[in-house]
């Protein structure tokens, strides 16, 4: 069965300096339609930096 298209959707955030995907959360594209950057502690490199969106797999 296919999935419908809502305006909530899961996406990853991943570090601008390790390029790795930590984070998961949900974005409302009606309200938010330019990506996603936020500040946020990176546990690989031990420090807060800037995490971009990314999707899921």
């Amino acid at each position: 069965m296919a999935s419908k298209k809502t305006a909530v959707e899961l996406i990853a955030l991943q570090c601008t300096e390790c390029k790795r995907k930590n984070y998961s959360t949900k974005k409302n594209r009606r309200n938010t339609q330019e990506k996603l950057e936020l500040k946020k502690y990176c546990p690989f490199d031990r420090k807060h930096t800037v995490h971009k969106e990314t999707k899921i797999k």
